[in-house]
Order: C-alpha cells, then sequence, then structure tokens
C-alpha cells in the first residue's frame, strides 16, 4: 500500500488545517489508518487512529481539538486540526495496518506560529 500525505503547512495559533492521505488500493478492508506525528527532537507519537468500523482512538493532547475520519470511497483519510497550538508543530505520518504490515506515508509538516 503507497500512502500519499498532503495538507501541510504554515498556520497561526489558533487556526485550522486538513490533512489527506490517499492510499493507492482501496481502504474497506483496511483494518485500522492513523496519523502519528514526530516534533523536533522527539519520538514519532500516535496522534489518532481510526478502524475500518470506524471506531477512533485520540492521544489526549489532541482530543476535542483534532477529528480523524475516513472516505471509503476516495480512499481516503483525513485529520482535521482545528484550534492548532505552537505544540503541534510537527512532520505528520499517515499510517496503515493491512494484512498484518504497517505501510508509512512520506510525512507532511505542519508548523503552528504563535
Amino acid at each position: 500500500v503507497q500512502l500519499q500525505a498532503s495538507g501541510g503547512g504554515l498556520v497561526q495559533a489558533g487556526g485550522f488545517l486538513r490533512l489527506s492521505c490517499a492510499a493507492s488500493r482501496s481502504i474497506n478492508t483496511i483494518a485500522r489508518m492513523g496519523w502519528y506525528r514526530q516534533g523536533p527532537g522527539e519520538q514519532r507519537a500516535l496522534v489518532a487512529t481510526i478502524t475500518k468500523a470506524g471506531t477512533t482512538n485520540y492521544a489526549d493532547s489532541v482530543k476535542g481539538r483534532f477529528t480523524i475520519s475516513r472516505d471509503n470511497a476516495q480512499n481516503t483519510v483525513y485529520l482535521h486540526m482545528n484550534s492548532l497550538k505552537p505544540e503541534d508543530t510537527a512532520v505528520y505520518y499517515c499510517y496503515v495496518f493491512y494484512l498484518y504490515t504497517d505501510y508509512w506515508g512520506q510525512g507532511t509538516l505542519v508548523t503552528v506560529s504563535s
């Protein structure tokens, strides 16, 4: 599975961005998709995941501000990010767990200025 992430950029604190991750195959049967991020000097960490059934999971730091969704018709998973904070600055990676294998996109940079 190849993943193409997009939507990153520079935004002011309090702003909004939507990240997209397009998969190279149908996502109808993909068990779990999601987003991770890696900030400067930090390890890659979970942001949000969504299962095939639509069950979502979020890191505590983004609950109430970020929403993950998937569009099976477009083979795409989205991350809607509201009320962005400078500490959200990171490279965001989309992720797919399919047939017992992890697949990663190339990352998209989100920079939040104060």
